[in-house]
């Protein structure tokens, strides 16, 4: 598995408020949350980003509260991977279980800048910054983890299994 798309950039504590504000929880549905993705802190974000394209942070991604709606909004925006030093426990469990690729790598997270086109194989972890041609050593992920991001969450795994 791999994704490939244009970088969109965060600094260090991008909380889930942020991700999707709180006004927005009262809808479940992905598409109508993808509509808010980012609004608070990046206003053009739902405008700009494409299917494919890529998510960088610093530190401490997904803090805040334990909302499921945050790797949903994400996921459903476009997004195919998001990069960052960090990320909040909560919302790596989150994203995995919905099925968003998300990988820690420090050095590809300080470095890759917006708007650069990065592709990322997930079986390796390596992160390629296709602008400057650097590439960067991220967390594989694990055989298991693979098949439920290719099932497009966990309950979808777990239902293809039964």
């Amino acid at each position: 598995m791999e994704a490939k798309g244009r970088v969109f950039k965060y600094g260090d504590n991008v909380d889930t408020d942020v991700i999707i504000p709180a006004r927005y929880l009262n809808s479940s549905d992905p598409k109508e949350l993808a509509t808010h993705c980012m609004e608070d802190i990046d206003k053009d974000f739902v405008n700009n980003v494409r299917p494919g394209d890529i998510m960088v942070a610093n530190k401490n991604f997904g803090c805040g509260s334990s909302r499921e709606h945050a790797p949903i909004a994400i996921k459903a925006a476009g997004i195919s991977c998001v990069i960052a030093e960090t990320f909040a426990r909560i919302f790596y469990r989150n994203s995995i279980n919905i099925g968003l690729p998300i990988i820690e790598c420090p050095e590809a997270a300080r470095e890759i800048k917006a708007g650069d086109e990065v592709s990322i194989d997930f079986d390796s972890g390596l992160i390629t910054d296709n602008t400057t041609g650097k590439s960067y050593k991220g967390q594989a992920f694990p055989e298991f983890m693979q098949k439920i991001i290719k099932a497009e969450g966990l309950i979808n795994y777990i239902n293809e299994k039964g």
